[in-house]
């Protein structure tokens, strides 16, 4: 077990499998040293355990948790082609989706679920920077969807 994945089990957390694509495109791409994933919904075991838009649907608690989902599901991503999460020198950058309704204007709030995993998980490592976006709607009218950017070490 990787000294990550020892800290998402003292986390109570399990890194997921990989979220199949819902098109055409792969969950994550190597290029050099860096790894770019597609947006990661927060599906857990194939399915999203809540949909609808935040601010009328779903609290900014709940998508908060939903964001969290989602880095785990793109850490697995990076795991898939970087082999190993202890490769992670750094998460550059981290971008948040936030379904959200009309008069929403929570939407850091939201993704701070995904930034504060990622330094809990990876420390200093994981701070990165970061956007965070309201939208109409995403795909499967999921409340939330990140996707990460990091640079790995050299194998």
């Amino acid at each position: 077990m990787s000294a990550v994945e020892a800290t998402l089990a003292e986390l109570g957390l399990t890194l997921p499998d990989v979220v199949p694509p819902l098109a055409a495109y792969q969950p994550a791409v190597q290029s050099g040293v860096y790894v770019y994933t597609a947006g990661q919904l927060p599906m857990v075991e194939g399915k999203l355990p809540v949909t609808g838009k935040v601010g009328a649907e779903v609290t900014p608690e709940e998508a908060k948790e939903l964001a969290r989902t989602c880095a785990l599901n793109a850490l697995a991503a990076v795991k898939s082609v970087a082999g190993d999460l202890d490769r992670i020198a750094r998460v550059v950058k981290v971008v948040g989706f936030v379904a959200s309704a009309s008069d929403f204007t929570g939407q850091p709030g939201v993704i701070n679920g995904a930034s504060e995993l990622l330094a809990e998980v990876l420390g200093d490592k994981g701070v990165h920077a970061r956007s965070a976006v309201g939208v109409a709607v995403l795909p499967l009218d999921a409340p939330v969807e990140v996707e990460i950017q990091v640079e790995l070490t050299q194998a």
